[in-house]
Parts: C-alpha cells; sequence; structure tokens
C-alpha cells in the first residue's frame, strides 16, 4: 500500500505553504504492521530531507536521534518501519513562514485523517508538535465532538494519559529541524514518549 496513492489534496486554498511541494509518503507499506503512527509538523522545504528520501535526509538523521535517544539502536528509515512506526506530517506542504494558520491546519486535517485510516492495527498516535495536535483535536472533534488534547502547554499535560477510539495519543514535541539539536529538555522529553510508546507496543 502507497499512502500518496490513497490520499490526495482537494485543491483547499491554504495559506502559508508551497503547493507545489505537496508530499505524502509514496513507498510501499505493509498497513497491518503499523502500530505507532508519529505525526510531525510539516514536510522540509526541500524534498530531499524528507524521512523516505533517499541517502541521509535531515528529518530522518533527528528522528533517527531521538530513536536511538530512547534506547532504540536504528540507523535506517526501514529500520523504524521495522519497529512499527509509520512517520508523516500533519500539513501537507511546505510551509512559507514559521507560524500556520488554523484554516490550514484544518483544511489538512482531512487528509491526514484518511491517511490515519489506512492503518487498521494502530495502538498509539504520536502528535509531535502543536500543529500535529491542532490537525488531530480537529480529527478527533468531527468524529467524537471533542478534543482528545486539551488545551495547555504540552509540557504540563504530556504526563497525562489520552485515548482516541481507545487508542493511546501522546502530545510531543518536533523532532524535526535545527531546534531538535539544539533543546535540551524538549529532546530528553521526545525521547521519554518515544520510550514509553515502545513499551506500549512490546
Amino acid at each position: 500500500m502507497r499512502p500518496a496513492d490513497c490520499t490526495e489534496c482537494k485543491e483547499f486554498y491554504c495559506s502559508e505553504v508551497h503547493k507545489s511541494g505537496y508530499l505524502v509518503p509514496a513507498l510501499d507499506i505493509d498497513a497491518k504492521k503499523i502500530k505507532v503512527l508519529m505525526v510531525s509538523e510539516a514536510p522540509p522545504e526541500n524534498p530531499k530531507d524528507y524521512f523516505y528520501a533517499p541517502g541521509e535526509p535531515f528529518y530522518l538523521k533527528t528522528t533517527l536521534q531521538a530513536f536511538r535517544d530512547a534506547g532504540m539502536s536504528v540507523d535506517s528509515i526501514q529500520q523504524i518501519l521495522d519497529l512499527g512506526f509509520y512517520l508523516t506530517t500533519a500539513i501537507k506542504c511546505p510551509k512559507t513562514q514559521y507560524g500556520v494558520s488554523a484554516a490550514t491546519i484544518k483544511n489538512c486535517s482531512l487528509i491526514l485523517e484518511k491517511e490515519l485510516l489506512l492503518f487498521p492495527n494502530i495502538e498509539v498516535y504520536m502528535l509531535m508538535g502543536d500543529v500535529a495536535i491542532k490537525a488531530f483535536n480537529y480529527i478527533s472533534k468531527s468524529q467524537t465532538g471533542k478534543n482528545t488534547i486539551p488545551t495547555g502547554s504540552t509540557y504540563k499535560i504530556r504526563k497525562n494519559e489520552f485515548y482516541y477510539q481507545g487508542r493511546r495519543v501522546f502530545p510531543s514535541y518536533v523532532q524535526t529541524g535545527q531546534n531538535y539539536l539544539i533543546e535540551k529538555s524538549k529532546r530528553e522529553m521526545i525521547a521519554e514518549d518515544l520510550a514509553e510508546a515502545i513499551k506500549l507496543i512490546g
């Protein structure tokens, strides 16, 4: 199954994004083996830095480090997939500026919702950063009438347990980009969340 073949943008008039950079994972994945959906913020401006790009893409470099910080010996995207993790982004086009409007996040949440449904055996959702949390809450509210993750600073609420349709949901921090390399406290919290997710899926 190729996620890119199963989802599409319906030409929403989003702002703050480069539509020409629309990106959904296009590799063949055994959807039944995926147990954790790890949702980051947005694709990189350069597609060569995306998780699934050949070589040593930057997004993968920092993500691999996050897994290593959590105690997992991984060296490739395939090893992450073999652990049962699928990596994607809440926004499907690269950002043009630092922030993203609520309207853009809501539009993209419709694509993300279809993407999540491709994986029948999910046990854990990892929401890496505020944009991913907001996008997931749009999905949750449309399905259940309420947000899964309450309003509040991530560091204050992350120790609580949240569930969506019986599956554990972790509000965490973005593990991609230069900030990951310099924000030690957030890096430690990401490692803690990853370690807990790995423990949950056995």
